[in-house]
This record gives structure tokens, C-alpha cells and sequence, in this order.
């Protein structure tokens, strides 16, 4: 299986996961809070919001262009301190997942 392949395959188990814990929001947010510059939108978005509006469909929009992927990335510690709750606990284990994923070379 292709590392193209794999991703696609963690980022359907991400958004799973995202709604399962209760962190899907139906309402796209707006045009200004999406143009953010700040790391991770982090001054419009929350983290579970980032990863729904701009990173799953940035990586799913490479995966589909057949563009290179991110060689190296680490969105588990940001994850972990966002995620604290037991509820959460399997959304860090995809994001953990994702992190090796696009890490290995």
C-alpha cells in the first residue's frame, strides 16, 4: 500500500474519530478565520477545527493531486494537550499515526 494510500485511509479514521468525540462541526467557519496565518489558525479555529477545515483537505487535495506529502511533522504534541479527556484519547492515537506515517522516509 502506497503512503498516499495509508494517509487517505488515517484521515477517514481521523474524521471518525473527531466525531465520535463530539469535536465535528457541521458549519464551516468563515472566510476570515480560515485565511488565518497564525500556526494553526490558532487565533481563529480550534485545533479540532483546524484539522476539519484546513488540514485534512490540504492533504486530501495532495493525496488527489498527486503531489509529495509532508516529509516530516508533528501535530501529536499539540494533540495531546488539546485532547486531555479519556474521550479523546483515540483521536491522538490516529494523529499519533499520521505523525509516523508522514515522518518515515
Amino acid at each position: 500500500m502506497t503512503k498516499a494510500q495509508q494517509a487517505t485511509i488515517l484521515l477517514k479514521k481521523l474524521t471518525i474519530e473527531l466525531m465520535q468525540a463530539g469535536h465535528w462541526q457541521e458549519n464551516l467557519p468563515s472566510k476570515e478565520a480560515l485565511a488565518s496565518t497564525a500556526p494553526f489558525c490558532c487565533d481563529t479555529l480550534t485545533f479540532a477545527q483546524w484539522l476539519q477545515f484546513i488540514f485534512i483537505p490540504r492533504i486530501t487535495e495532495m493525496i488527489a493531486a498527486g503531489t509529495s506529502l509532508p516529509s516530516s511533522i508533528a501535530l501529536s504534541p499539540l494533540a495531546e494537550e488539546v485532547f486531555k479527556s479519556a474521550k479523546d484519547s483515540s483521536v491522538c492515537v490516529v494523529i499519533a499515526e499520521i505523525d509516523h506515517l508522514l515522518s518515515e522516509s
